[in-house]
């Protein structure tokens, strides 16, 4: 573990890094076609796949294979507000699980007062909710959240604004993303990018050889992060 020491500054995205909160989105928008009266056509899998992909995969397909939702609402910020309100709902009704090895890993960094910062899609008023929901959260002391930055990811604004903000001259940076848009993003930066994740990507090997590492989870980062 003595690798941590290494690095000065430490960069996270939130959802499905930090916290399970995948499936709880895919729930949420479920909830959301079912009261317009339409039903989703992808499993979670295909889910993940375009949610991962591309910030607006999730409008694009919605409005292409649910006949009908363009004419009766064009505005997709309607929607999105909608999927947030159910989104809300379900986690009142129970508690985003941290990913594995996520709590441990951050009580390493809070030992060793390492600067942590979250970068993130999600708005605030989401965040604010999971980290009542996770207490282990509030060690990480800077969030950027969506309202903070104009570009969503793969473009690297939120990145950037996040070292130029946080980073002292010299510090050494490293990030760690879940999904291929936001690992593209990381990579605009001068940051070490590390992809935690047990989805097999297609694009993980060529990551790799721009100088990625990749781990499955954080129990398998902290052991193995020096050897791999």
């Amino acid at each position: 573990m003595q690798w941590i020491h290494d690095y000065d500054l430490f960069l996270f995205d939130f959802d499905g890094l930090l916290v399970n909160t995948e499936e709880i989105h895919y729930g949420a928008y479920k909830r959301t076609f079912e009261a317009r009266g339409y039903r989703m056509k992808w499993d979670f899998a295909e889910y993940i796949r375009i949610a991962h992909y591309s910030s607006e995969g999730l409008k694009e397909r919605s409005y292409a294979e649910l006949e009908g939702l363009f004419e009766e609402e064009p505005r997709w910020d309607v929607i999105y507000q909608e999927k947030t309100t159910h989104y809300l709902g379900l986690l009142e009704s129970g508690a985003a699980a941290l990913m594995p090895g996520v709590e441990e890993f951050l009580q390493l960094l809070e030992r060793w007062n390492k600067k942590r910062a979250v970068v993130t899609h999600s708005g605030r008023r989401l965040i604010d909710k999971l980290r009542e929901k996770n207490p282990a959260l509030s060690s990480i002391e800077h969030w950027i959240t969506r309202e903070d930055y104009d570009k969503p990811k793969p473009d690297p604004e939120c990145y950037r604004l996040a070292v130029e903000r946080l980073a002292f001259a010299g510090d050494r940076v490293i990030g760690f993303e879940d999904s291929p848009r936001g690992l593209t993003a990381l990579m605009g930066t001068d940051a070490l990018p590390v992809i935690v994740t047990e989805m097999e990507y297609p694009e993980i090997p060529a990551f790799l050889e721009r100088g990625a590492k990749h781990f499955r989870n954080f129990y398998e980062l902290v052991e193995n992060f020096d050897k791999d």
